[in-house]
């Protein structure tokens, strides 16, 4: 929880992650591309704040006393959710998978939700093991890498007919948390392969799911927020957004925050950190200051309240995942009854 003149703002953290990068773990063979995919990581690190940078050793592995010191003791989280990246394909025992994240669960309790992934090239066993995880750890959400390596494919669709097989199966395991990275690349990876082109149709024809797409597709913002505010159940995570840009790129931030207001708007936003290419603590306090420019380049675009703020820092996410908010921490027109009510029936 977070607290400034008087407001106070229940974070949840949708987009987290517990990787381990280290050299150890690099697949033999393939040491150039999983110190290449770090190094990319370890870049986007350097948009942040220079006084919150850490050096590479500690980047390749942090521990379970990093995490929960920079989460929730500095980083004024109360709800963490891990995104399950797995790219087997560079790091031997995978890159961050719900097993490694899972490890953190029975100490953590209800402060984190463990998310699972997919792959539909995977096939038969991919759909086994989807189950599996899903009645292990009650998975309510799951990460998707369209640019994935997987054996001599570079990639995949949501609206691959493998695909649909796979998000039919997790809407009927009760999974209805369809996180997609969509946004900047990740070298080795394909552009192409993060194109936000078959989220309108993935979304339209599976009602019954939503769609968090990762980043909000970054760089192709304009794309994004005129497919997303025709999609009910598509909705914008704003990390790499918030952590790449805010301090970064501010004019660029401004423009994409103005868009998103715009089009998607304030209850379909997400706040994301992206542990640990960052930390939370700057990213939620530097929001919860940060205002629309006072310019007249940005006049036409909507300014945003204590109320936004609190949407797009938590309130939307527990919604999306059924997460209980204390009384105080709603907004006044929330119902205390159903405080995590979910906004699409699974």
């Amino acid at each position: 929880m977070y607290e400034k003149d008087g407001e106070k703002y229940f974070v949840v953290d949708s987009h987290s992650h517990f990787w381990d990068a280290s050299r150890e773990n690099w697949r033999e063979g393939r040491e150039e591309f999983a110190k290449g995919w770090i190094d990319c990581f370890y870049g986007y690190h350097q948009l942040a704040p220079p006084e919150t940078h850490w050096d590479y050793e500690k980047y390749l592995k942090v521990t379970p006393e990093d995490f929960k010191r920079d989460m929730y003791e500095e980083g004024h989280v109360d709800v963490a959710i891990f995104q399950s990246t797995y790219l087997k394909e560079w790091y031997t025992n995978g890159f961050n998978t719900v097993d490694q994240n899972a490890a953190l669960l029975e100490e953590l309790g209800d402060k984190v939700i463990v998310n699972g992934r997919f792959d539909p090239r995977d096939g038969a066993e991919g759909l086994k093991q989807l189950e599996a995880d899903a009645k292990k750890y009650n998975l309510k959400g799951v990460k998707l890498y369209t640019a994935e390596w997987n054996g001599d494919s570079r990639g995949y669709k949501l609206t691959d007919p493998a695909t649909y097989e796979f998000l039919a199966a997790a809407q009927e395991l009760g999974i209805k948390n369809i996180h997609a990275h969509k946004g900047p690349t990740i070298w080795p990876l394909n552009k192409d392969a993060f194109s936000a082109d078959d989220v309108d149709q993935a979304a339209t024809d599976h009602q019954g799911l939503n769609f968090i797409i990762e980043h909000a597709a970054i760089p192709r913002i304009d794309d994004f927020c005129f497919m997303a505010v025709q999609e009910p159940n598509v909705y914008a995570g704003l990390s790499v957004v918030i952590g790449g840009l805010m301090h970064a790129r501010p004019k660029f931030f401004a423009k994409v925050m103005g868009e998103l207001l715009f089009w998607v708007g304030e209850d379909r936003m997400t706040f994301g950190g992206d542990y640990n290419i960052w930390t939370p603590k700057w990213q939620v306090e530097g929001f919860v200051d940060w205002q629309m420019p006072d310019d007249p380049a940005f006049s036409d675009y909507p300014r945003l309240t204590a109320a936004t703020k609190k949407k797009i820092l938590g309130l939307n996410a527990a919604r999306l995942y059924d997460i209980p908010v204390p009384a105080e921490l709603q907004l006044p027109s929330d119902d205390p009854a159903q405080p995590g009510e979910q906004l699409v029936d699974a």
